[in-house]
């Protein structure tokens, strides 16, 4: 703030430079909505390894596509996703289908009562011991709390185990067992938050058996309930995710495109996309053809810009079934891709050619020839290839609006990721724009600012053009913003940038030419 002089001497004052910088954001967090053995339901977990996902969620599953989604994006280069666990009760409840400990309180009634943490029958595995050896014996509020998972019910081998020292009935107290179960336990809560009695001591207390896995999900737990931030609405409690992957409901049953069409528009609220997968039925070109024309129907062409498809499935081991090759669906794999595409060579450049390349994929459900692959690929459906030496990769770069007929400006999955990339960065770098006062000097530390974040991407070779003046642009001045704007309250800022497109095509022209007639 300025100086008020009152004495004869030197004053130091601190001028802000203006500078305030803007950061890119994160590119390829990876959405996953779909059915797992164990976890939290209806909330967006983090893991940054497929090892997080089996601590949190239990591993691979038979039941589960998600779970083999998972893997399959971790092996191709992914690092961070957020896991929806989604789950269907049938005719129970998720309380019903929940196991629990009922620890007495040594006068024939229930002390409290701990639940393992989601539904599910690996709960039933659960099991508790009690002591009283504290570091006030005379204190009747305190107890040993100790829980353990084994590797079936009764069993003897302990997966994990979880030890909580000296909590407390008392409400009032830091130690109070609904708390810290709450906060440092991954097994087990107290049901309900009651606490009506100091346990009894008790070793290896079993569960009650009441754990189960429900029915299997259908399109109405993937869509959930956007006010109670069910399903895939579960992700308004994270931040920023870039792709959303909805694994087959089944390993028969597909997502239905109505479901496709909610989530494509969600994507792009939250300026994310959708990679959609290929249906167990599009089994030739001309039912992948039909197919995706159907989807791009059922999506609109409007939101059409923030999917991906791709096809055919991918020909994989399966490893709890003996690693035999198994048909799963591509969006893990190629979420993954994407993903080792953004760390390597930057969102800018499209997620296919040959450095696209599967890991551990033996072929794919459809072998592809190059005149079919020219029949989908004006459709605006990406496919899966195989070549000699090359091996199996990613061949093809359009969003789901990239069909030749749409004639769309967001034809190239990079082009429309790279848009939505400086959308989202300048929409959290520009925040502190709110509220100052809207005249030139507001209007030139924007331009400097919002200028110097696209300077940045020109020198990492995001934008086409050979100087800033060709590749990009930022405008805001007395033109963008009249008076009458800012009467409103308006600032408006114009940005604009020549995007790389992928050569997608690559034309060789051969020539015979004479040899040297002179004489």
């Amino acid at each position: 703030m300025p100086t008020n002089p009152t004495y004869p001497g030197v004053y130091i004052e601190e001028v802000p430079g203006g500078v305030r910088t803007i950061t890119g954001v994160a590119t390829s967090i990876t959405a996953f909505v779909g059915r797992a053995a164990r976890g939290p339901v209806n909330a967006a977990t983090r893991v940054q390894s497929f090892a997080d996902y089996e601590r949190a969620f239990g591993g691979l599953w038979t039941e589960s596509t998600m779970s083999y989604a998972v893997q399959h994006f971790f092996r191709h280069g992914g690092a961070e996703a957020l896991i929806v666990r989604v789950f269907n009760p049938g005719a129970s409840t998720l309380e019903g289908l929940t196991a629990a400990i009922a620890l007495d309180d040594g006068g024939g009634g229930t002390a409290l009562t701990l639940e393992a943490a989601g539904p599910g029958a690996w709960g039933n595995a659960l099991q508790a011991s009690v002591d009283h050896d504290t570091r006030d014996p005379t204190d009747d509020t305190l107890f040993n709390l100790t829980v353990e998972e084994r590797d079936a019910p009764g069993g003897t081998n302990v997966l994990a185990a979880e030890a909580f020292l000296n909590v407390s009935t008392d409400p009032t107290s830091a130690r109070y067992v609904v708390e810290v179960l709450a906060e440092g336990s991954a097994l087990v809560s107290v049901r309900d938050g009651v606490v009506d009695a100091r346990p009894e001591a008790v070793e290896d207390q079993a569960a009650d058996g009441a754990g189960g896995d429900g029915d299997a999900i259908t399109d109405a737990e993937i869509t959930g309930s956007e006010a109670d931030r069910e399903g895939l609405y579960a992700l308004e409690e994270a931040d920023l995710f870039n792709l959303l992957c909805l694994p087959p409901l089944t390993r028969t049953t597909d997502v239905d495109p109505a479901t496709l069409a909610a989530a494509a528009g969600y994507c792009k609220d939250r300026r994310a996309m959708l990679i959609a997968d290929p249906e167990a039925d599009w089994t030739d070109v001309p039912a992948a053809e039909t197919g995706v024309n159907d989807l791009r129907t059922a999506i609109g062409t409007d939101d059409a810009t923030n999917v991906i498809a791709y096809f055919p499935r991918l020909m994989t081991a399966d490893p709890l079934n003996e690693n035999r090759t198994t048909a799963f669906a591509p969006c893990g794999a190629v979420a993954g891709i994407i993903a080792r595409t953004d760390a390597g060579r930057g969102v800018w450049k499209a997620p296919a050619g040959l450095d696209a390349s599967f890991s551990g994929v033996r072929a794919f459900s459809y072998r592809l020839t190059d005149a079919q692959n020219g029949t989908l690929n004006p459709l605006g459906l990406n496919c899966l290839r195989t070549f000699p030496v090359t091996g199996n990769v990613v061949w093809g770069a359009r969003t789901l609006a990239g069909a030749d007929r749409l004639a769309s400006e967001w034809k190239y999955v990079p082009v429309r990721r790279l848009a939505l990339f400086i959308e989202e960065s300048l929409y959290r770098g520009t925040q502190w724009v709110v509220f100052e006062p809207n005249d030139e000097p507001l209007w030139a530390q924007i331009r400097l600012n919002v200028g110097a974040f696209m300077q940045n991407l020109f020198r990492q070779g995001a934008f086409q053009g050979s100087s800033p003046r060709e590749a990009y642009f930022v405008k805001c001045d007395s033109e963008t913003t009249t008076q009458n704007d800012i009467d409103q309250g308006i600032v408006n800022i114009l940005v604009g940038f020549a995007p790389l497109k992928p050569a997608e095509f690559v034309i060789i022209k051969i020539q015979q030419i004479a040899g040297d007639l002179g004489t």
